[in-house]
């Protein structure tokens, strides 16, 4: 058995705002609600390896792993592996961008298999990413939108 999960969300900013702010992994603890703290590792090329560790959880249990992204800014696609993996016996994901006309789709794809020992199986943790995924989607939205809408209020004098 295996878990995949397809989330997306339309953001209504420009299609260089979306990429720039969620690639800007060491503000992540800044644009995403569950992240206490991104350390970066190493960067080569478009690859970065980074330790992202979340806050506590209901029984006070910090969860960190290590993840590796490769960026293709051509295709505006992003390609994610945990290089540590935890309960998961692997878990990819795909980050992809569409410029739509009211505004730009960012869309999350995740395949996955949760370990024979992990404590939960894959159908539970399909469904907990879908509704984390969810929530922090549209807080990502608001807060590139908020951004965006700050972008237009304080243009930029010539220099």
């Amino acid at each position: 058995m295996s878990g995949h999960t397809d989330n997306s969300i339309t953001i209504d900013a420009p299609l260089d705002l979306v990429w720039d702010m969620t690639n800007d992994i060491e503000n992540w603890p800044h644009l995403f609600s569950e992240y206490a703290s991104v350390e970066v590792l190493s960067r080569e090329g478009e690859a970065t390896t980074f330790r992202l560790t979340m806050h506590p959880d209901e029984s006070g249990k910090v969860w960190s792993w290590v993840s590796e992204r490769v960026l293709d800014h051509d295709r505006k696609v992003v390609r994610a592996r945990r290089v540590e993996t935890g309960p998961f016996a692997h878990m990819n994901i795909r980050w992809e961008y569409v410029q739509l006309p009211g505004g730009v789709q960012m869309r999350w794809t995740q395949d996955f298999a949760m370990k024979p020992d992990a404590p939960v199986d894959d159908d539970w943790m399909t469904d907990n990413i879908n509704r984390n995924s969810r929530t922090q989607m549209a807080l990502i939205r608001d807060r590139i939108e908020q951004a965006a809408r700050d972008r237009r209020q304080s243009p930029v004098a010539p220099g």
